[in-house]
């Protein structure tokens, strides 16, 4: 069976952009085309492959042929490039990855450069949280992904990377206010906490490990910006797990303090790829291994 190409392009644009209408502005077509494209797939599929909600998704189905889709525009780029050729109608590959927040605000874009410098591919990066972005590598959202997730997803390779370290940090006045008898169930349940959104599990887990069985159900700030998240302890607003790279300086300079002794976690991370022979995704590995090297190792 012969899949049309611009179909396949058509598909993956609804399910990376969201909608047909977004779809068709980065096809530079119509959506009535756009949806033209798509129908004639799922006619020649024999099967839903999109579903018409808000954002636009795929279908189990649609995932293996955006997968297919993804990795086409990637080898079709590989081939430009290798005979330096430039083709109005074929755009250089844009490689979609996911990479949780917190190493796009530190690391990450270390390895976007040294990957901008072999090649002429760009990176779509889209955020979200480490425990996460495994999901948008099973459903053919992203061909890459940096991840907590240590076994490897169906289809990918996967390179450990190292851990980010995690400190819980509060400013001393906060710490004398809300502290200054221990750090234990009572006045962790009392004391206001910063949490990055509902995902986030990071603080949770730190009080649980002093104060279980006891219910920890704190004030809390919801503050989804990693930068807004420093900016906030600083103020005084609650405590929080932030990453060292981020708070290191406030740490030395005496504006945070650790909550307790040892009050820190490590993350291992992981990059997760879709196994596609692509001198692309090579380049783009190789970058994230070199940038990674700031990370915590395991001794």
């Amino acid at each position: 069976m012969k899949i049309d190409h611009g179909n396949l392009r058509a598909l993956a644009a609804v399910v990376r952009e969201g909608s047909f209408e977004r779809a068709a502005l980065s096809l530079n077509v119509t959506p009535s085309a756009v949806s033209q494209r798509i129908k004639a797939l799922e006619d020649r599929m024999g099967r839903l492959l999109v579903q018409r909600t808000v954002p636009a998704a795929a279908t189990a189905d649609g995932q293996v042929l955006v997968r297919l889709a993804e990795q086409t525009a990637l080898l079709e780029h590989d081939a430009l490039n290798r005979l330096g050729v430039a083709d109005d109608d074929v755009p250089y590959a844009s490689i979609p990855v996911a990479v949780n927040h917190d190493s796009l605000e530190t690391w990450f874009v270390e390895a976007a450069v040294q990957f901008s410098a072999r090649t002429r591919a760009t990176l779509d990066l889209q955020s979200e949280d480490q425990d996460h972005t495994a999901a948008l590598l099973r459903n053919g959202s992203v061909l890459g992904a940096v991840t907590a997730l240590a076994e490897p997803v169906q289809g990918c390779r996967i390179h450990a990377l190292g851990s980010m370290r995690y400190v819980a940090t509060c400013t001393p006045a906060f710490h004398k206010r809300h502290f200054s008898q221990g750090v234990n169930a009572q006045t962790l349940a009392q004391a206001p906490v910063l949490v990055f959104n509902r995902k986030d599990a990071l603080q949770a887990r730190f009080a649980h490990k002093i104060s279980d069985p006891v219910p920890w159900q704190p004030p809390v700030w919801w503050v989804p910006s990693t930068r807004a998240f420093v900016q906030a302890t600083l103020g005084g607003l609650g405590w929080t797990m932030n990453p060292l790279p981020l708070v290191q300086e406030h740490l030395d300079a005496g504006q945070l303090m650790l909550l307790r002794g040892r009050a820190w976690e490590d993350v291992p991370l992981y990059w997760q790829h879709w196994r596609v022979n692509s001198e692309a995704m090579e380049a783009l590995t190789d970058s994230v291994l070199s940038a990674a090297r700031s990370l915590v190792r395991r001794r």
